[in-house]
């Protein structure tokens, strides 16, 4: 049989002839692809410095780069502001991105601190941006809050009420959290009376299943009203964890419940009674740390001995508080530390989160010397246990001047993890890093520098 050949139609389709099975089909021809693109759109701005790291007096370059599917991107202009951190930029300029980046001159700082260079781009209908913050001589940076004559005065005798008001505790097993090496309970137990009356602090309590005896870990809370589920890895590698909330409520709640609190009742709760030191609301806080400690050394498998506190942010403050408070803590770990040096702000640098002052209608004389009572900085002065602290230079919640500024004056033995461009988060090696050394300094592994 002789064989047609294909042949196009005159409406761009092929007509062909199957010797398989003796049919013409018709096909449509194969046309251009069409697409449209999106992509990861990306501001890098990065110092002249590999460590990011100056002296008073020294010039820092900033290079910025955009890119799109990491490729370089042109035709883009880039809004620059460069200033210290959290403070009205001193340099502020639009300029041109080739898309070989480009580099801009940022200046210097007199005074120790961090100078902070921030890049927006708007690029396809959206705004873009990208951070870096150089550090001057950061392990040179004091703290500008003072230490109350009567700071100690007035943490003995809150302790001392404390201890007078019975532990009990309440605990509920949770069968859908436990795993075959733990038990996991919903806890409960008596924190200071407050203004109203009696309040109870929860938690979430993750015990080894074996018999013997455990050291023990408390995690305190970053800033917000959360639920929690407890730290079941830890207590799978043999250590008894107590996860609290601050704010006396159960944790196991509807998770709609602590939205709605901290849209309403508890909402700005850090500045609630700024002006009173005996009714400030991080009273209870505090000293609920402390009961927190007392609940977990009454454990029967409690080691005796080892005891360790960690939390990030508001927690990362809090660690240190109960590490200052509370002789039984053997260690802390303690990620962006929050709430310290709040009167930053009054000298014209960057305070700590919550930024109490950056506002000038809270420069009230009373709420600046209740501030000093519940300062971190006035803790770290204090702790002398083995602690790691990590963070970023570019945490715009807790300004590392305000951490560097708690850092610098502690006296125990401690160790920095840096995170350079982390901002406000931990990362996946930071917590490795820490998790380890948690688990050596518990369980007697952990050299103390």
């Amino acid at each position: 049989m002789r064989a047609i050949s294909a042949r196009k139609t005159a409406v761009g389709c092929v007509l062909g002839w199957s010797l398989a099975t003796g049919v013409c089909t018709l096909s449509r021809a194969a046309e251009p692809l069409r697409q449209e693109r999106t992509g990861t759109v990306r501001v890098r701005v990065s110092p002249d410095r590999p460590d990011w790291l100056y002296s008073p007096g020294q010039q820092v370059r900033f290079r910025v780069a955009v890119t799109r599917d990491e490729h370089p991107l042109t035709d883009t202009e880039a809004k620059i502001r460069i200033g210290p951190e959290m403070m009205p930029p001193t340099i502020e300029k639009t300029l041109a991105v080739p898309g070989g980046g480009l580099t801009v001159d940022g200046g210097t700082m007199k005074e120790p601190g961090f100078l902070r260079c921030v890049a927006t781009v708007d690029y396809g209908g959206k705004t873009y941006r990208g951070i870096a913050t150089a550090g001057f001589s950061p392990d040179a940076i004091q703290p500008t809050t003072e230490v109350p004559p009567d700071f100690d005065a007035f943490w003995a005798a809150a302790k001392e009420a404390l201890a007078k008001i019975p532990l009990d505790a309440r605990l509920t097993l949770l069968p859908e959290y436990c795993t075959s090496a733990v038990n996991v309970y919903h806890v409960s137990f008596q924190n200071v009376v407050a203004w109203e009356g009696p309040t109870r602090l929860y938690g979430i309590l993750c015990e080894p299943r074996a018999e013997g005896k455990y050291p023990a870990l408390l995690e305190v809370p970053g800033a917000g009203v959360w639920p929690y589920r407890g730290l079941i890895g830890p207590a799978e590698k043999g250590i008894i964890t107590l996860q609290i909330g601050i704010h006396g409520i159960p944790v196991n709640l509807d998770p709609s419940l602590y939205q709605s609190l901290s849209q309403g009742a508890l909402g700005g709760y850090m500045m609630l009674n700024l002006d009173n030191r005996d009714r400030y609301y991080f009273r209870r806080v505090y000293l609920g740390c402390v009961r927190a400690n007392d609940f977990l050394t009454s454990l029967p498998k409690w080691d005796g001995r080892n005891l360790a506190v960690t939390g990030q942010s508001q927690g990362g403050g809090l660690a240190i508080v109960t590490a200052a408070l509370d002789p039984r803590v053997t260690g802390l770990a303690a990620y962006f530390p929050g709430m310290c040096d709040h009167t930053g702000y009054l000298k014209g640098r960057a305070g700590g989160g919550p930024h109490m002052f950056r506002l000038e209608g809270n420069r009230t004389k009373e709420k600046i010397e209740v501030s000093k009572y519940y300062d971190v900085v006035n803790f770290g002065r204090r702790v002398n246990v083995p602690g790691i602290y990590t963070w970023g230079f570019n945490d715009e919640s807790c300004p590392p001047t305000s951490m560097f500024a708690a850092y610098n004056i502690i006296p125990g033995p401690k160790t920095l993890l840096l995170a350079l461009e982390g901002g406000h988060f931990r990362t996946p090696e930071q917590a490795e890093r820490v998790n380890g050394w948690l688990e050596r300094l518990l369980k007697g592994q952990e050299t103390p520098k």
